[in-house]
């Protein structure tokens, strides 16, 4: 029996996690390094030498898949997301456009909303340049879309963890974190459900459609710090006011910071009808060791 093919740009620990739960599948991916590539044989899936940055090395992409997945971040230096364009170029020639097409976006490209319940139909107010470039992929690909007949979902990510993506490094190293009533609220998936969540969207996911990719936690940023280092037997960060954290902390750190909202993911239990292995932060812990 012939094998469905799948096309996944940006094969990092996302994309791996699809191929390795997808062996039926034909995954293709899109490999920069031999590291890169190695990781994807790894997982199951066929290394494709291609690099987002260098249009010349796209060209054998076009007609390759019917089904795309758009797993690859803007580069952190431009000005919107030329990595975007170049694959909607690539995908273009030759006459065979893929028939569905998924992009992980990102929650930040609502801006602050001040601790409100957020759903999918609130319009972008993105206030970083990190934000702003992903508002731009979300726009060249829904024009994509739309000129072409593609079926588009977005899913809208928060902060992904995982065993070995929790915040264990910034808890040891002591950095603060803002004091309860001064906190800002953040959201959360595990990257075994995003992964699974790419793959359901691909067939269930309505066309030029928005998710919330975010499970059922509602936690502020300072107590999920505090609730992985209680796991692992750590000191809890100490807690320092908002407005000295704009003093001490990084502005990368201070980029999550001073973003409040609360993601709804009705949408995403409705329409995908997604089950969620992780539903919040702690089943995941409940599996770890409690070690340091």
């Amino acid at each position: 029996m012939k094998k469905h093919t799948l096309l996944i740009a940006g094969m990092g620990d996302i994309g791996r996690r699809l191929a390795a739960a997808h062996p039926e599948l034909r995954i293709l991916g899109i490999a920069r390094s031999a590291e890169s590539a190695a990781l994807a044989r790894k997982a199951g899936a066929t290394p494709i030498p291609a690099d987002l940055d260098r249009r010349s090395s796209l060209v054998r992409l076009a007609g390759l898949a019917p089904w795309v997945l758009h797993l690859a971040p803007p580069p952190a230096d431009s000005d919107g997301d030329p990595r975007t364009r170049q694959l909607i170029a690539a995908l273009a020639k030759r006459g065979s456009l893929p028939r569905r097409l998924v992009y992980i976006s990102t929650s930040g490209v609502y801006g602050n909303c001040n601790g409100e319940r957020v759903f999918e139909h609130r319009p972008t107010a993105a206030r970083n340049a990190r934000a702003r470039r992903r508002v731009d992929a979300e726009r060249q690909l829904r024009r994509f879309a739309a000129r072409n007949g593609i079926r588009l979902t977005i899913l809208r990510a928060p902060g992904i963890y995982a065993a070995d993506r929790l915040p264990l490094e910034r808890i040891r190293k002591q950095t603060p974190a803002v004091v309860g009533a001064e906190d800002s609220y953040t959201n959360h998936i595990h990257a075994d459900d995003l992964a699974r969540l790419t793959w359901l969207a691909l067939f269930r996911g309505k066309p030029n459609r928005v998710y919330h990719a975010v499970d059922d936690s509602v936690k502020k940023m300072g107590d999920y710090f505090d609730m992985v280092a209680d796991h692992f037997g750590l000191p809890r960060s100490p807690r320092i006011s908002r407005a000295e954290a704009q003093q001490v902390l990084s502005p990368a750190l201070l980029s999550f910071l001073n973003e409040s909202r609360i993601l709804d993911n009705t949408r995403l239990k409705t329409e995908l009808r997604a089950k969620l292995s992780y539903p919040d932060v702690g089943t995941c812990l409940a599996e770890i060791p409690p070690r340091a």
